[in-house]
């Protein structure tokens, strides 16, 4: 049966039996139609595709919405065996704002049997090479060109993949759409030649609840529009918490604006087992900078005329730098112990400097005094991690919904010992992959894990100490002040040669910017950790608003280069990034306009710069 719905400025026609939707833009020939069938993958890889199957479909009409609901059962696999799988859609429009949204629900499937559901269909993007792009949230962001020959790996939401759940394509003089999958705790997605396949994963083995992704279309635009589009839709459900609230909420926080970083270590062990471990070379897994050389180089670095600073210090812990977490104590001997520790932030004090300290609450060390492995992570089928990559050798992952008891209890012991911190940085919180846990006296959704390691920040938060993490991603944003870095998917993120995947742009500034602070590596040399070889660091950091990093021993020289930089994030740091541009169409020459009316300009291959303030007083440089 083919329905039809007409809303304020789009039509859509949807015959549910087949599964095909086509949504055109009223007084305009610019439609948008799915490309292929829905489908369930079974735990063994078996396909079903839901057309394979019976649809039952009717009107609903909510008053604000107007949709169809189509329920697909009776599946089959390729074979003819039938499953009892029900999956229950609906596809619908908002009247008032033209938002299409597409929505399932899996129902009579058993623990652990299906894998996934791919739901809705992918958004057909017959464009040629050289008319249109796709918007990835890749890291900070990038374009990829129609035609392009790219290799993807499917994306996980909330981590490098996709730092947000948003992604659109663009059709040159042809309309385009933004995606927003509003359930993305559980959700993937991946790139079928031009195409985007959204899909879904179980929570806890089962399809538990409905799975949906929003679409925005609209007859002219680009990335920004996409990227202005989620930061609108995160705005109206209050989840877009700028840094100016923050601010109020933690007074320190305002330290941060046109504030360096200053990223250091203190000690090093590494376990035999570990990756690193260097058996040729035994003086190379063990050894500390002490906390006394930490404060007299920053004593100079203050000499040098570095007026504020925020030291991220690692490695204070018992055994060094990633190790023993969650149980660090004592404070490392060999450093100068706690009275040593006390003594570095109380030099940082008398600076002005912010003393911000390195700290980690998954990692779960088999050597940590406290490790039991009942407080790990365990898998559907009663496992646990393994791993023994870092420094500390082997450990699993602690369960998070039980984190916030040992960061209460060792921020207990920093007081105790009288060190009183400014930042901490809980690492990889904000990074890899949301988790969930089967144990059934710490039962685990990923949504949970993302809520129970904002707990932690926030936990920082009401102690007036600034929480950072690694990398900012969406869940996060409401809680983080700061981050490591958030950089770009490149060929190989290690390597300061690497290339671009794709046509680097700050998508998650475009939506984020005045809610976080990002320093960035790279102030005079070019590549670098999400960085291309042929990029400089300084013109993203100019690009985003962002702040800088000193090295502790930076030169007199780079000191002074360097303020320029944090005057813009000073100028900036509380303004919308409002637009980005390709100037004349040129990836290798950008602006950014700030909502100021402050703009910069960069050219990576003249490699220039210039800046334009509201009053018009403009800064130049290379």
């Amino acid at each position: 049966m083919n329905y039809r719905i007409e809303a304020s400025h789009l039509t859509l026609d949807y015959v549910p039996e087949a599964c095909e939707l086509t949504v055109t833009l009223q007084g305009t020939d610019i439609s948008w139609s799915w490309s292929n069938k829905p489908f369930l993958v079974l735990s063994d890889k078996t396909a079903l595709i839901l057309t394979d199957g019976d649809c039952e479909s009717s009107v609903h009409d909510t008053g604000v919405s107007k949709g169809v609901r189509a329920v697909y059962k009776n599946l089959r696999d390729a074979e003819g065996k039938l499953y009892p799988y029900v999956v229950s859609t609906e596809v619908s429009v908002n009247p008032d704002t033209g938002m299409v949204k597409a929505e399932a629900r899996v129902t009579e499937d058993g623990m652990g049997e299906i894998a996934a559901l791919a739901y809705p269909p992918r958004m057909s993007f017959d464009v040629a090479e050289g008319e249109g792009y796709t918007v990835l949230p890749r890291m900070q962001g990038a374009i990829i060109p129609a035609g392009h020959k790219y290799t993807f790996h499917d994306g996980l939401l909330y981590e490098r993949d996709a730092y947000i759940p948003v992604y659109g394509q663009i059709r040159k003089g042809n309309g385009g759409y933004a995606a927003i999958v509003e359930t993305p705790y559980d959700g993937r997605y991946s790139v079928v030649g031009d195409e985007i396949q959204p899909y879904f994963i179980t929570s806890l083995g089962k399809m538990n609840y409905a799975r949906s992704v929003l679409y925005s279309f609209f007859p002219e635009g680009d990335f920004n529009t996409v990227a202005k589009l989620y930061r609108a839709y995160i705005s109206e459900r209050g989840e877009l918490i700028t840094l100016q609230e923050k601010i109020t909420r933690n007074p320190k926080v305002e330290y941060l604006i046109g504030c360096p970083v200053v990223h250091t270590g203190t000690a090093v062990h590494i376990h035999p087992a570990s990756h690193f471990y260097d058996p040729d070379h035994p003086e190379n897994n063990d050894y500390n900078c002490p906390f006394s050389e930490t404060g007299r180089m920053l004593t100079e670095l203050k000499k040098k005329g570095v007026e504020k600073a925020y030291l991220h210090l690692d490695g204070w812990g018992k055994q060094g730098y990633d190790n023993l977490h969650p149980d660090p104590f004592p404070v490392h001997e060999g450093a100068g112990g706690a009275a040593g520790m006390k003594a570095l932030q109380e030099t940082c004090t008398e600076l002005g400097f912010y003393f911000g300290i390195h700290d980690q609450y998954r990692d779960y060390y088999y050597d940590a005094p406290s490790f039991d492995l009942d407080n790990a992570l365990m898998y559907i089928d009663g496992g646990h991690p393994y791993h023994d990559f870092w420094n500390g050798g082997p450990h699993s992952f602690l369960c998070a919904k039980l984190a916030l008891d040992y960061v209460r209890r060792n921020y207990n012991e920093f007081e105790r010992l009288g060190i009183q911190l400014d930042g901490s940085y809980l690492d990889v919180f904000s990074v890899v992959e949301l988790d969930e846990c089967f144990n059934p006296n710490h039962l685990m959704t990923r949504e949970e894990c993302a809520e129970a390691r904002v707990r932690c920040f926030s936990f920082l938060t009401d102690r007036g100490i600034i929480p950072s993490s690694e990398e900012p991603v969406g869940f996060t944003m409401g809680a983080l002040a700061l981050c490591h870095h958030a950089p770009f998917y490149t060929t190989d993120w290690g390597d300061p040669t690497a290339d671009n995947v794709g046509i680097p742009i700050p998508f998650f500034s475009l939506v984020y910017h005045d809610c976080l602070v990002t320093p960035w590596f790279g102030l005079r040399g070019k590549g670098g950790w999400g960085i291309a070889g042929t990029d400089r660091g300084l013109y993203w950091a100019l690009l985003t608003g962002g702040t800088i990093y000193y090295d502790i021993d930076a030169s007199a020289e780079d000191v002074e280069f360097g303020k320029i930089a944090l005057e813009f994030n000073r100028r900036v740091a509380l303004c919308e990034l409002t637009s980005h541009e390709l100037i004349d169409g040129h990836p290798r020459r950008r602006r950014s306009t700030f909502s100021d009316g402050t703009v910069v300009e960069c050219d990576f291959d003249a490699e220039t710069f210039t800046i334009t303030y509201p009053d018009g007083r403009t800064v130049s440089g290379n």
